[in-house]
């Protein structure tokens, strides 16, 4: 009966002419735009730099700046006050004023002051415009050392402290490795959340639903036969996902392909069943999308993907121990950042396990073949 009963979902998916596309279609959208889109990196931070001291130091700190690809040098005001004027127009986001004698007291021993003022309106785009420049400053002040005599003491030469930065799992910074894995996770939790949902309150609202519950078919054939199509879509959307990778970006995973498939195969019942549970308590379609589009958005924002669950409040961190998509993004990127293994991520594979059997008994339960 299973068999007939996933053979009659097939035919009514592909049916509507519409959902197929939407399938293969919005993966490609969201893979090509959202990770140029979804991007935490500040870049073209309009500066304006007062110049008080004009000696050859701090002109050579000017061109570093704007050699820069994060700062477009917009100006060169001669005071400080003509330099707010362009933050208060909105021309600038950050002020670098560089003192009188900067070069005079440099050369003297002494550390001269820069001022740093930045726009923090946008406080993401302040704060990090104000690290940017105060790296490279840092930077441009160990070449000025590099280049200055080493100073002795009692006839022997001052001991150099070298740093040597290396950035592990993410050599380049590349900020894309960071964001695509987890934008797979939020692919597989739309397709495979929503569309299992509108499926049965659309067969609700047409009266089709109705056929099947005066047939002796059970609940829990009823229910697998609902979400087995839309967890093999979802094997079909993770493997588009896993070839844009490659073609797009020449992103590979670090770990193996089959654990991540081993993963989803947990994940998408979760989701798959969550949007039947909401699907049975709804009495319509538009119903059904407003309390699933509700809770998809509180989800994907509380899953870290687009911001650091370490960064969050100990309450929010909290909340996100119910999260399902904090997990499975979790495992995502361990695997194609640092190469995990199933030995390494037992926590996340028991809390899936855990939310899988929550929301596919509760879709069971709920469902009713007569009101």
């Amino acid at each position: 009966m299973i068999k007939y009963l996933i053979e009659k979902e097939f035919k009514q998916l592909f049916r509507n002419s519409f959902l197929p596309k939407l399938i293969f279609i919005f993966p490609c959208m969201i893979m090509i735009l959202m990770p140029w889109a979804a991007n935490l990196e500040i870049k073209n931070i309009n500066l304006n730099i007062v110049d008080n001291d004009h000696s050859v130091v701090s002109r050579r700190l000017v061109d570093k700046i704007g050699a820069s690809t994060y700062f477009r040098l917009t100006a060169l005001p001669d005071t400080y006050d003509e330099a707010l004027l362009g933050v208060e127009k909105g021309t600038a986001d950050v002020i670098l004023e560089i003192p009188h004698d900067f070069e005079k007291d440099w050369i003297n021993g002494k550390a001269p002051r820069l001022l740093v003022a930045a726009n923090a309106v946008n406080g993401t785009k302040g704060s990090l415009g104000g690290s940017y420049l105060s790296s490279i400053i840092s930077d441009y002040a160990r070449e000025l050392r590099s280049e200055t005599p080493v100073r002795t003491l009692a006839g022997k030469p001052l001991p150099r402290i070298g740093i040597s930065t290396l950035n592990l799992y993410n050599p380049t910074l590349n900020y894309k490795l960071f964001m695509i894995p987890a934008l797979m996770v939020m692919l597989l939790t739309l397709i495979c959340g929503f569309l299992p949902a509108l499926n049965v309150v659309g067969e609700k609202e047409a009266g089709t639903i109705e056929q099947i519950n005066v047939t002796p078919v059970n609940k829990f054939t009823f229910i697998a036969a609902k979400l087995i199509p839309y967890w093999l879509i979802g094997f079909v959307v993770l493997t588009i996902c896993f070839v844009l990778a490659w073609l797009l970006y020449g992103i590979l995973p670090a770990g193996h392909f089959l654990t991540i498939y081993g993963f989803a195969l947990i994940f998408l019942p979760v989701v798959s069943g969550f949007g039947l549970v909401i699907s049975n308590h709804s009495s319509t379609l538009q119903q059904a999308m407003f309390v699933m589009w509700f809770f998809m958005l509180v989800l994907i924002l509380m899953s870290g993907l687009f911001t650091s669950i370490h960064s969050m409040p100990e309450w929010a961190q909290w909340i996100t121990r119910i999260n399902p998509l904090r997990y499975f993004v979790e495992v995502m990127r361990t695997i194609y950042l640092r190469g995990g293994g199933f030995a390494e991520l037992l926590p996340q594979l028991g809390a899936l396990l855990a939310f899988a059997a929550v929301a596919n008994i509760w879709a069971v339960k709920s469902y009713r073949k007569s009101n």
